[in-house]
């Protein structure tokens, strides 16, 4: 053991792991071990991985072991989300209603993280469909902050930053529509990207052409985050990590100019948060790039944005609400009658609103490179409170208000991640959220490995719980 408690295999970055299994010097069993060992210990306070699968993940160790081919992942153990079915493992989307559901076959995307070497060990929680950026739901309870234990992990993969924060695995999948791959990540030091819609396919769903949301990795570092993003992209060559690992300023940005707003005009910020970001947005200066405050308008994102979210709840849960409407929680109930009660005239004109906000921002690029601002306009809060209500003299009129900062890209296609960029000064973790043009991933894992140097945030995790 190391000096903070942590198993040595559990310290290693998912590079390292995999590596060292690709070298022979570690089997894939044995990091299920450490694994399995690590969550007994720390999950406990968390209820981070209410789910776990380890015979199932022995056993596909075993067959690795077996096979003795060389793949991506190597036999490195991750989390899936709960909202994505593993066969045979227990997936509940967080609801009553699927409390007891055992699927008989796995998602494309869990397919294909297996099929790249990926052993699956977990479920990870998340609120009831994925509804709201705080993780709780009425059959695992809470997921806790493990910068603070009193505090919320954001979500929803909350379950899935938290295990990667405190070392309970190496990488984790997750998903986003409103911000769900980014406030996590923020909230618990760790970087999640939010992919270009099409670039990690998912499925099989009864929504196949959805853009607004997707698929994506979460892991402790930069490097780790595009190692997992090579494999879940479809099978073919592989570059993201290669991207990173030839980061330099030259190949990362063309027109050296990065701008950076604390709210994007959409909402207030708290002070901390914008001062902690500013600061580590001014180091975009050391790598050769200018800082700007030009930004292009999100004015009409928040209006935009609820229709669409709105339509899509209607879509996929319309049939769940006539059903079973009193095993929804209240949120879940109101985003699908909002759905259903939305004319086509006001579907019209917020499609009309995303593609305006789309050209502003594809111009915005034709002269920058990216754009830096907070992930998450508060700290991690109560774990009590289910959604931040206010902040200052602003009230937020629904429970997703508040996120208006990382769900502002979700309508645009391009890609956003948040990077730790450091921490308020009670220690609670703050996220920089980069956002590049679509497509653009390689330019934006490049340039955040860069800046991940540049600011070399301590503490770093994997850490053990704090209770404060």
């Amino acid at each position: 053991m190391s000096a903070n408690g942590l198993n040595p295999l559990t310290e290693m970055t998912a590079i390292e792991a995999s590596t060292a299994l690709a070298r022979g010097q570690v089997r894939p069993t044995e990091l299920i071990d450490a694994a399995a060992q690590r969550i007994e210990q720390v999950d406990p306070v968390l209820n981070a991985l209410p789910t776990l699968c380890l015979d199932r993940a022995y056993d596909h160790a075993r067959r690795i072991e077996a096979e003795q081919g060389l793949t991506w992942l190597g036999g490195l153990p991750l989390a899936i989300k709960d909202l994505n079915e593993v066969a045979g493992v227990r997936t509940t989307f967080g609801s009553p209603i699927y409390a007891d559901h055992v699927p008989t076959s796995s998602q494309n995307e869990v397919e294909r993280l297996e099929r790249h070497g990926g052993i699956v060990i977990a479920k990870s929680n998340t609120p009831e469909f994925g509804a709201g950026a705080q993780t709780f739901n009425d059959v695992f309870g809470r997921t806790h902050n493990p910068w603070n234990t009193a505090k919320t992990c954001g979500g929803s993969s909350g379950g899935a930053a938290v295990a990667l924060a405190t070392g309970m695995v190496w990488l984790a999948q997750g998903s986003d529509l409103g911000g769900s791959l980014r406030t996590p990540a923020s909230f618990c030091s760790v970087v999640g990207l939010r992919p270009t819609p099409g670039l990690v396919p998912f499925g099989p769903s009864p929504l196949p052409f959805d853009t607004l949301a997707v698929e994506g990795p979460m892991a402790r570092n930069v490097a780790d985050l595009a190692f997992m993003l090579d494999a879940m992209v479809l099978d073919r060559d592989r570059g993201y990590l290669a991207a990173v690992n030839g980061a330099d300023t030259t190949t990362a940005l063309t027109h050296r100019r990065i701008a950076y707003s604390p709210n994007l005009g959409v909402g207030p910020v708290d002070p901390v948060v914008a001062a902690v970001t500013r600061s580590a947005a001014e180091r975009v200066a050391d790598l050769g790039a200018e800082l700007t405050d030009t930004v292009p308008s999100f004015a009409e994102a928040r209006d935009a944005f609820h229709i669409l979210r709105a339509v899509r709840f209607a879509t996929a849960l319309g049939d769940t609400l006539e059903k079973h409407r009193d095993r929804l929680k209240p949120d879940v109930v109101w985003n699908i009658e909002a759905g259903l009660d939305l004319s086509a005239a006001e579907i019209a004109r917020a499609e009309l609103a995303r593609g305006r906000l789309y050209h502003r921002l594809m111009r915005f690029f034709d002269r920058h490179d990216l754009l830096v601002c907070p992930t998450a306009i508060v700290p991690p809060f109560d774990v009590e409170q289910r959604t931040v209500e206010r902040l200052g003299d602003h009230v937020f009129e629904t429970y997703i208000d508040w996120i208006a900062i990382t769900f502002a890209f979700t309508l645009t296609g391009c890609p956003a991640l948040s990077l730790p960029c450091g921490f308020t000064p009670d220690g609670l973790p703050v996220g920089l959220q980069i956002v590049a043009p679509p497509f653009a991933e390689s330019r934006l894992l490049a340039f955040a490995k860069l800046l991940e140097t540049a600011l070399d945030i301590h503490p770093k995790t994997p850490i053990d719980p704090i209770a404060i």
